[in-house]
């Protein structure tokens, strides 16, 4: 929640935005036009990649500003096409596959028909009660479209059909759901069951297999999706996990907080800009020497894994290689 007490108007959160070249007194110039509700330049700019957030030293996130205002002034040319994609989220059909009582609830959100079919098999979420379908959809996708209400609007909706399954203990597939869990206390909305981040959980499985662990010893490329700017404390956890598994995480340009969006919605909004990120990241990821892209959102591997291959590397959804890891999965020839 965007909290103007806590802004000190030190330009931090826009002097450091990859996607735009702002000298420190216009960053300053444009925060206080925000700050006034004004249609400033940076709302048309921004690529929703919810930086600004991290990257203000007072958190007094901006970023939830810039997107209101987005939405006030319409300034983003979505496509109707991608606005009724993203409205149609809450209308795929839903199940609840039961499963056993020892293990967590998995919420797939509606990201099941993204994602390869391996990264959802094998002991990882045997036996586990599976949410799936537009009741567990999170609707936070819609920041990227430049609409914050429908965040807002329906959020207890979201967390109100997740307890209803009664599951006491829910593993978030999808990053995004995680960090539509951290929006509940700032709009007063209890959640009534404990939210498993999805690295958590790997963390959690890995360790109990240690015995079945056979350490891959690869380079990879992470990329970061813009959700996990909603929770930063999770970085040290995933850096466990590939640990864990014997792989190395590439020291880039474009990871961790200054980690790149994949592009894959603004891609139809300022097509030129994105392609410009997303080959900036294809780059980093040759250069730095990794073997493969490593993806946590379907949403972003369905983006860039084209771009991933046509580099002669590999794309492989976190799951995936924690199959690997214990010998279920082969590491893949990008050839």
């Amino acid at each position: 929640m965007w909290n103007e007490q806590k802004c000190d108007r030190c330009g931090d959160c826009l002097v450091k935005c990859q996607y735009v070249d702002y000298p420190r007194e216009k960053a300053i110039s444009q925060i206080e036009k925000l700050i006034f509700g004004e249609n400033a330049e940076i709302l048309s700019e921004c690529i929703t990649c919810c930086a600004c957030n991290e990257y203000c030293p007072q958190g007094a996130d901006p970023f939830e500003l810039i997107n209101e205002l987005q939405e006030k002034y319409g300034v983003l040319p979505v496509p109707e096409k991608t606005a009724r994609w993203m409205a149609a989220g809450a209308m795929v059909p839903s199940e609840k596959l039961e499963g056993g009582d020892e293990k967590p609830a998995l919420s797939l959100c509606v990201m099941e028909p993204m994602v390869p079919s391996q990264a959802l098999d094998g002991d990882l979420f045997a036996n586990m009660t599976v949410l799936k379908g537009g009741d567990y959809f999170c609707f936070l996708g819609n920041i990227h479209i430049g609409k914050a209400s429908p965040v807002k609007e329906n959020a207890q909706r979201f967390i109100g059909n997740l307890a209803a399954t009664g599951a006491k203990r829910i593993v978030l597939f999808h990053d995004d759901c995680y960090a539509m869990i951290k929006k509940m206390p700032e709009l007063d909305i209890e959640v009534p069951f404990e939210a498993v981040h999805l690295v958590e959980y790997l963390r959690e499985y890995l360790k109990s297999n240690r015995d079945k662990i056979k350490p891959l010893d690869r380079k990879i490329a992470y990329q970061r999706p813009c959700a996990s700017r909603f929770s930063p404390e999770l970085d040290p956890v995933l850096d466990d996990v590939f640990e864990l598994m014997g792989v190395e995480r590439t020291d880039r340009a474009y990871d961790r907080d200054t980690a790149l969006c994949c592009g894959t919605i603004f891609s139809k909004i300022y097509p030129e800009k994105i392609q410009s990120v997303q080959q900036k990241n294809m780059d980093d990821m040759v250069n730095a020497g990794s073997e493969a892209m490593v993806f946590l959102c379907p949403v972003c591997m369905a983006g860039l894994a084209s771009l991933v291959k046509q580099r002669d590397r590999s794309p492989i959804f976190i799951t995936e290689l924690v199959r690997m890891a214990v010998g279920e999965l082969p590491f893949p020839d990008p050839a």
